[in-house]
């Protein structure tokens, strides 16, 4: 068909256009609240400062861009190289794949992970669990020790006993089995994140901003539950809310966690 009567355009034409607007979209929705949006805004910055050295003709620095124009693709790798991670998880989390990874009897485990929250929100026990799903997190659990001890409440709650010479950092959990404790997970910097989330609140959003692993919390001041996934964080949680929680996410893993929610009064 002709636009206007003037430029033909195709079904297939107008489909790419929201192709690529939906992609675009989406890239701004994972970046938005990060670093990685002044850094693109510094990017279009210098582009068109390029072109505008372009238009004057000025020699020297038309030099020095082309000097640089073969580092560019590698520099912004490496810039934003945590957006072009989430990228490609977001990608390689398809359905089928998911649920063939991932165990089908979830109720005992969910059980007994609901059992040890409530345990711990209840005592006010600072926690923080990971549950692996399809990225391997070998890199997190080798910062901490190696447990590969079968999933019960009672070990989770001994774990993160304040006494407990494991109970800094988070457990890694995948299956029925506790496969490292006392680990360490990277910060998010988000500034999205308010000042009611504390360092245990921020290394479950770091974490899944670059994975696709889903993590529980108890915050130890409050004894407050929350979870996190996909750089997303949802507290205020009660257990039987997180036990919902946990059954959608184990059962069918390719459900997202929704956005950015604050603490529920």
């Amino acid at each position: 068909m002709n636009l206007f009567g003037v430029v033909p355009v195709r079904v297939i034409d107008l489909f790419e256009i929201v192709l690529v607007a939906l992609v675009f979209y989406r890239l701004y929705m994972m970046m938005r609240g990060t670093l990685a949006v002044s850094l693109f805004g510094g990017l279009i910055g210098l582009l068109v400062f390029q072109f505008v050295v372009d238009v004057t003709d000025m020699k020297i620095l038309q030099s020095m861009f082309a000097a640089l124009s073969d580092i560019y693709v590698l520099a912004a790798i490496i810039v934003f190289q945590p957006e072009i991670r989430r990228v490609l998880i977001l990608f390689g989390q398809t359905p089928f794949l998911r649920r063939l990874l991932t165990p089908r009897d979830q109720s005992e485990i969910i059980t007994e992970i609901v059992t040890a929250v409530s345990t711990m929100s209840r005592q006010k026990s600072g926690a923080l669990v990971v549950f692996k799903r399809t990225n391997g997190l070998r890199s997190y659990m080798e910062t901490g020790e190696p447990l590969q001890a079968v999933l019960r409440s009672n070990l989770l709650i001994s774990i993160f006993h304040e006494k407990s010479p494991l109970h800094d950092g988070a457990v890694i959990i995948y299956g029925n089995r506790i496969e490292a404790a006392r680990c360490i997970l990277p910060v998010s910097r988000s500034k999205r994140l308010g000042a009611q989330f504390g360092t245990r609140h921020r290394a479950a959003v770091g974490l899944t901003e670059e994975t696709d692993a889903f993590v529980v919390v108890v915050s130890e001041e409050t004894g407050r539950i929350s979870v996190a996934e996909q750089g997303v964080i949802i507290s205020g949680l009660t257990p039987e809310e997180l036990r919902h929680r946990l059954s959608d996410i184990l059962s069918d893993p390719a459900v997202p966690a929704g956005g950015f929610t604050q603490p529920k009064k």
